[in-house]
């Protein structure tokens, strides 16, 4: 997937890079941590607390390792964080608490988003030709449902009934083959056109 920053730069310091990185994956690690937490100020403490982590830590960002599994990790852990949190203070108990707490292992939750992203790989490629055009021009390369109309030459409806279509098909696909991924899935694909 391209991204419209760069990895130099960013471990550099330079704010640009970073306000292009927080544009990119802002939304999609608020939209994960809340898919959990179910609390709007929860989740927007976690992307706060994730990207205040990576901007500290940006000199050991690493150019050729995927940043999408980096922020994932962080992410996870907040999240974990929280739920143990909420456990203590308020004797909180939720299913989830016993599927994050302490005894999980992280590496495990990685393997489960390498498998995800491979899911998604091979369920894209099952789209018809047209629709998997459209879903790859928007939703991996970020472009916007107008320009895609006027590349293809087709109605900006029939795009956006194409987008409707695949995700459709990919929610039912990881419901039937790997339910567990829809939470994951937000990290890298908005449900918006």
């Amino acid at each position: 997937m391209d991204q419209p920053f760069n990895v130099e730069q960013l471990r550099r310091g330079d704010s640009r890079a970073f306000k292009q990185f927080f544009q990119y994956y802002g939304e999609k690690v608020f939209a994960f941590a809340f898919s959990y937490l179910k609390n709007e100020t929860d989740a927007q403490e976690i992307v706060q607390e994730v990207f205040l982590k990576v901007w500290k830590n940006r000199q050991n960002l690493k150019v050729n390792t995927s940043l999408q599994a980096y922020l994932f990790t962080i992410t996870f852990n907040a999240v974990k964080k929280t739920f143990l949190r909420r456990s203590k203070e308020q004797a909180f108990k939720h299913s989830l608490v016993d599927e994050l707490d302490s005894e999980t292992d992280v590496q495990d939750f990685e393997n489960q988003y390498q498998l995800v992203i491979a899911k998604l790989e091979l369920f894209i490629e099952e789209m018809p030709e047209r629709r998997r055009q459209i879903f790859i021009a928007r939703k991996k390369e970020g472009k916007p449902v107008k320009q895609i109309a006027e590349e293809m030459d087709i109605s900006v409806k029939t795009i956006e009934n194409q987008i409707t279509e695949a995700m459709k098909y990919l929610k039912n696909r990881f419901g039937t083959e790997l339910p567990e991924g829809l939470n994951l899935l937000v990290l890298f694909l908005d449900y918006d056109h």
